[in-house]
């Protein structure tokens, strides 16, 4: 639940002038927007919106042990898919229809790591939890 929080933290502060500089180049897609989350991170409406139903997500499946693991390693796999987006696909390119920068790329393998970690720990948790109750 900590994590689908600070999801929909984020996805609302992206809409929120001051907190993201260069609101007014703010657009709802593509690499043009110059809007810039903490005056770091490249945003746009869409990036926004994905956040925030990224949050909805993982407050819904956060309701059981299986689903908040499920949540954590799916949306680390997810991470790590737009680590290696953002990679290969350059900054500028018209391909690049969420804005991307540098500071997003290692954001998202540091999400990646901690989230598929988590996700990991969680499993393990749960694993042993269950072989101990057994076995007493």
């Amino acid at each position: 639940m900590v994590v689908a929080a600070l999801f929909l933290v984020v996805g609302i502060l992206g809409f929120v002038p001051g907190v993201t500089t260069n609101y007014d180049s703010l657009t709802f897609a593509g690499h043009h927007s110059g809007a810039l989350l903490l005056g770091v991170f490249a945003v746009s409406v869409l990036h926004n919106i994905v956040h925030l139903l990224f949050g909805v997500a993982g407050f819904v499946l956060a309701r059981t042990a299986g689903g908040a693991r499920g949540y954590l390693i799916g949306g680390g796999v997810v991470y790590a898919v737009l680590w290696l987006y953002g990679l290969l696909i350059g900054q500028d390119s018209a391909a690049n229809f969420v804005p991307l920068n540098t500071a997003d790329n290692w954001l998202h393998l540091g999400l990646a790591v901690l989230m598929i970690g988590l996700g990991a720990v969680l499993g393990t948790r749960g694993t042993t939890t269950s072989r101990r109750g057994g076995a007493e």
